[in-house]
């Protein structure tokens, strides 16, 4: 069984991915994020890095997912390869941090991996407004992180609501702004509830 978890930057993804982790006992795939060699340099000049730090988050993606099915096990995963093509690219290529070419080389490669997986049984997607999600970076304190623009932001959160009406396997949405899964035990036991209903039929 495969479960992910969609959302925005500062959305709480790897929180909840952590903590369903370890009430179901699934095995958890965390992003990628520190460990890319490009994302500092990204944020300090996007048009120059853009494309690297795409490719980058891509394939590391679709390395995951190719892990996942070959398990035996549950496997909650901390963002999707969908959100790199449908939200994170098409966004910078808008705002003119991606040229054309690069746009549609990445979006071949995109394309010819989807081709190969399958879709997750559970997507989680939490949706954020921009000033909780600006109140989460700030919190975390991740230095490369410091540059993030509000606009940018702003782009990705529509692209996101976009994605999300259009996504056509099951579904979970989660109003990150309310629900405070981290601090309130009463609300992560919301957040299971309709887990166990969407995945195990109850109450259905």
């Amino acid at each position: 069984m495969h479960i992910a978890i969609a959302g925005n930057i500062g959305s709480g993804k790897t929180t909840l991915t952590r903590l369903l982790a370890a009430h179901y006992g699934w095995e958890p795939h965390y992003e990628s994020v520190d460990h890319n060699p490009y994302l500092s340099d990204f944020y300090q000049d996007m048009k120059r890095w853009s494309f690297n730090t795409q490719i980058y988050f891509l394939n590391k993606r679709f390395e995951d997912i190719v892990k996942i099915h070959q398990k035996d096990h549950p496997v909650i995963q901390d963002r999707t390869i969908y959100e790199d093509a449908r939200i994170f690219a098409p966004n910078l290529h808008s705002m003119g941090q991606m040229d054309d070419r690069d746009f549609e080389n990445y979006n071949d490669l995109f394309n010819l991996m989807i081709s190969l997986v399958k879709k997750p049984d559970l997507l989680i997607y939490l949706r954020s407004s921009i000033p909780n999600l600006v109140a989460q970076i700030q919190k975390r304190g991740r230095e490369y992180e410091s540059s993030i623009r509000i606009d940018y932001l702003q782009g990705l959160n529509e692209r996101y609501e976009s994605w999300i009406q259009t996504y056509d396997g099951e579904l979970l949405i989660i109003n990150a702004d309310e629900i405070k899964f981290e601090n309130r035990p009463e609300d992560l036991s919301h957040v299971i509830d309709r887990i166990d209903a969407q995945l195990f039929g109850l109450f259905r």
